[in-house]
């Protein structure tokens, strides 16, 4: 089972991209982020005559979040399971893909480390841990992925000490959280497979960063111990971050893993 992440910043900017990604790598779930589409503006149709099943959560103009299947789509849920509020924003979905549950996620960005946006990007990933608690089965694969908005250690992003000190992505908070979330039994699946530095999933439009390999790991694949133990690969395709304007790629590029499950 192939399954990818991709902040796609803006389907209906990406749309004929996305479509041509389907098309080239076959992925068996492809999970989005940053759709920043309503509901009804969702291209389900579009999706469907490629082969997938889809569901979205979105709200218009800021976030969303998505899972396209081509191996089965139910046991839908938006948003947290854990009792509390609903969130305010659309920055999860759930569904179970060929027999594994899966979790498309927009982790808030966080801002500054004064902001009240990163209060609220703690509290979301105290509450993602709160929902695995109350509703995920350790028995069932699980996999939950997207843009984190956390580079999970200094091999993450690249070497400017001064431009990363009391900066969010990198916080020791932020990167407790994400720890704290991984120790209910999930390993970052990329770091299964490689050990090295300046692989990266984003990088700002800005400057040139992506051709000065300025850039950070913050898109993840997160799995249970045996599906990780059953992953055959996990890569960046960079070449979907190429592209000057006029082809509008998205600042992330798509993660994918490749899985062998029972």
């Amino acid at each position: 089972m192939r399954i990818v992440t991709w902040n796609v910043n803006s389907l209906n900017a990406r749309l004929p991209r996305v479509l041509d990604w389907l098309n080239l790598f076959e992925p068996d779930v492809l999970c989005l982020q940053e759709t920043k589409l309503a509901q009804d503006a969702f291209p389900t149709d579009e999706f469907a005559a490629a082969g997938y099943e889809s569901v979205h959560h979105g709200e218009g103009r800021w976030n969303g979040v998505a899972i396209l299947s081509r191996v089965g789509l139910t046991d839908v849920r938006p948003g947290f399971g854990d009792g509390g509020e609903p969130d305010p924003d659309a920055r999860i979905v759930w569904a179970t893909c060929g027999g594994v549950r899966i979790a498309s996620c927009y982790v808030p960005n966080g801002r500054s480390l004064d902001d009240d946006h990163y209060a609220y990007k703690l509290a979301w990933l105290a509450r993602l841990r709160a929902d695995l608690d109350a509703n995920a089965d350790p028995a069932t694969p699980t996999v939950i992925v997207g843009d984190f908005n956390i580079a999970p250690d200094d091999r993450d992003h690249y070497d400017a000490p001064a431009e990363f000190e009391n900066a969010t992505h990198v916080s020791a908070a932020e990167r407790d959280a994400l720890a704290t979330i991984c120790d209910w039994g999930l390993t970052d699946v990329f770091r299964a497979h490689h050990d090295g530095a300046e692989l990266y999933s984003w990088w700002d439009y800005r400057a040139g960063n992506f051709h000065k390999r300025k850039g950070m790991r913050i898109d993840l694949i997160l799995a249970d111990a045996a599906s990780t133990a059953a992953s055959e690969l996990c890569l960046v395709d960079r070449n979907a971050r190429k592209g000057g304007k006029a082809e509008t790629p998205s600042d992330h590029a798509p993660v994918f893993a490749d899985f062998v499950l029972a």
